[in-house]
């Protein structure tokens, strides 16, 4: 049996909803019986899917892994607005949702496309003076917050359901899906919040097969090693 010394990598694993991903890297490090794990890029609580866990020497290349591309099926809901832009929040506002077109919504999707910039929400993890934004936000408090330069590279209107629209989008690192979903809310007149998420891809690395968070509890240890993609096959993946 490998050590927990030789373990160097990344494992795939699918997140569950209601948890965060420090709570994923926290059984990650007792089942794989080592310290040094990390992941590549935060999911929300509410969010599932794609989250990359960084095991031993793999740590050392969670930068250049979270600076790739990322691809997400998300549900918007309109009509309600809330502070932290998704479902977790607290509803601030409530607006009737007009008799929209598909035209109309393809029109709203249409304007966040390309390159722009987007202002991310107050209830964030992004430090303002040495402070997250989330705890200042649990406060009351709002303060400026920097406009970020992002970039969607693809995106698709799946499946219109007044109030809700499901939608696929291809972005870059940094974006915001629940500011997104506000924005497209906001030109659509009527405000929207994000109320479900799933990041189905980032870089080279997709959701199917990975380890689902009941089987990183459960699946033995020899079994889980067997599935961390080793550093050569990592670089091999992603083209390197």
């Amino acid at each position: 049996m490998k050590s927990a010394t030789e373990i160097d990598g990344v494992l795939l694993v699918d997140k569950a909803q209601g948890m965060t991903s420090h709570d994923v890297v926290a059984i990650a490090r007792r089942v794989l019986n080592t310290k040094k794990v990390g992941h590549c890029g935060t999911l929300d609580p509410m969010a599932t899917g794609l989250l990359i866990i960084t095991v031993g020497r793999g740590t050392k290349i969670q930068d250049l892994l979270m600076s790739e591309d990322k691809e997400y099926y998300g549900t918007l809901k309109l009509g309600e607005t809330t502070n932290s832009q998704d479902a977790e929040g607290e509803t601030i506002e409530t607006r009737p949702v007009p008799d929209l077109s598909r035209f109309d919504i393809d029109e709203a999707f249409a304007k966040f496309r390309g390159d722009f910039y987007q202002t991310p929400p107050m209830v964030s993890a992004i430090k303002k003076d040495g402070v997250p934004l989330y705890k200042l936000a649990r406060q009351g408090k709002e303060v400026e917050r920097e406009p970020r330069f992002v970039r969607v590279y693809a995106y698709a209107v799946n499946e219109v359901r007044l109030p809700e629209i499901d939608f696929r989008v291809v972005c870059s690192k940094g974006f915001y899906v629940r500011t997104y979903a506000h924005d497209i809310g906001e030109s659509l007149g009527c405000g929207a919040h994000l109320s479900g998420l799933r990041r189905t891809k980032s870089g080279r690395f997709v959701v199917d097969g990975a380890v689902t968070v009941d089987e990183l509890k459960t699946l033995p240890r020899e079994e889980l090693y067997s599935r961390i993609l080793t550093l050569p096959q990592v670089s091999r993946l992603r083209g390197a």
